[in-house]
């Protein structure tokens, strides 16, 4: 790839990678309506920094361990479907206990990290389309999905935040079915 079209190759590649995070946002978005600016930018962060890390991983393991990938695809896709189902379970059992007038907990620090793991690893692949790259512009590539993962990230929780302002107690529910939604369309369509 040469010239620009690397970089709007890798602004495509962060949006189209970005959908997965972006619904998992909307969720918890949903989840904890009343969440701040800053943790927000936390949670977009985190997706944003795994959305650019596993590419790099994959570019790594592409120049390095090339038919082990082949075959790990399926289970990449499996770990992903655990996770938010596991993670989507949770939020279904907490939003049939909320009660009106209560406070619903944040998602963990952990629950986020294994949301950015499961929602990343499609990325994974990503770093194949990138071995052609020399490792800055591979680096760069990944900043730059990141990056698109991060403010596409954002605009999910700011409208899952609304939605769920409005919907209430039972966003949590929804929030979950969407992640376990998400983890059958990663294990089907991946």
């Amino acid at each position: 790839m040469e010239g620009p079209l690397w970089i709007i190759n890798s602004i495509l590649l962060g949006a189209g990678l970005a959908m997965d995070a972006f619904s998992v946002s909307l969720a918890n978005g949903l989840h904890e309506p009343h969440m701040n600016l800053r943790r927000m930018g936390l949670i977009a962060g985190v997706f944003g920094g795994f959305q650019a890390l596993m590419p790099l991983i994959g570019w790594v393991l592409i120049h390095s361990l090339m038919s082990i990938l082949q075959t790990s695809q399926t289970l990449i896709s499996l770990i992903s479907l655990v996770l938010l189902c596991a993670i989507g379970g949770k939020m279904i059992m907490e939003g049939f206990r909320f009660r009106e007038g209560s406070v619903k907990a944040s998602v963990t620090f952990g629950a986020l990290i294994m949301q950015g793991i499961a929602t990343s690893l499609d990325a994974l692949s990503v770093g194949f389309t990138l071995s052609e790259l020399q490792a800055m512009r591979a680096v760069s590539a990944a900043l730059i999905i990141g990056a698109v993962t991060f403010i596409i990230c954002m605009a999910g929780l700011f409208i899952g935040r609304k939605a769920g302002t409005w919907i209430g107690g039972k966003a949590s529910v929804i929030g979950g079915i969407i992640l376990i939604v998400i983890g059958i369309e990663i294990f089907f369509v991946h």
